[in-house]
């Protein structure tokens, strides 16, 4: 490849770095050419997948002002750039490499912070952002309705005062008045 190629390489692979919501470092050793396609479909339209040298994606990370992946950059590297929900694509991984063993995660970045392969497989265990949300919401509603029995809690406890007030005055109010007779 000609050094111009070269540049132009390492130019896209910066721009893909600062990108991205999440990278993900993988060796892809003994994965054959149909299974890197089948690979780059399983992780659909969030991620591409990429082959690229150590070299250029080192040269690549430095021009993004990426650190922190240059130790994970040794022997055959391939690249998942993550344009949406990192969890998504992180589980898209995981479960190809269940069923393809030679696939290993190497680390990455999520959020521009560096990762390790332990802590990629607590991202791919996370429930989805929909069902995460969805939590959330049922926490938050969970909240306000204890808010409001915390609230009407004590108008309830009034509206039985003045209720038990008005009876005893009726009680003691009829009592009076056959006094007040005889």
């Amino acid at each position: 490849m000609a050094r111009p190629d070269k540049a132009a390489t390492v130019t896209e692979l910066a721009e893909e770095f600062r990108s991205s919501s999440a990278v993900v470092l993988t060796e892809y050793r003994g994965l054959s050419v149909k299974e890197l396609t089948e690979l780059r479909r399983s992780l659909g339209g969030n991620a591409s997948y990429a082959v690229v040298k150590n070299t250029l994606t080192k040269l690549a990370a430095k021009e993004a002002g990426v650190q922190g992946i240059e130790e994970h950059l040794s022997g055959p590297s391939a690249i998942a750039f993550v344009k949406g929900d990192a969890v998504e694509v992180a589980k898209g991984l995981r479960d190809f490499a269940k069923n393809h063993p030679v696939l290993t995660v190497k680390g990455g970045l999520f959020d521009g912070q560096p990762f390790t392969a332990d802590e990629f497989k607590k991202l791919a265990d996370l429930e989805s952002r929909e069902v995460l949300l969805a939590k959330l919401a049922g926490a938050m509603k969970a909240s306000m309705q204890n808010a409001v029995s915390l609230f009407a809690a004590p108008l309830s406890q009034t509206a039985r005062v003045v209720d038990a007030l008005r009876q005893k005055v009726e009680a003691s109010g009829g009592a009076t008045t056959d006094q007040n007779e005889g």
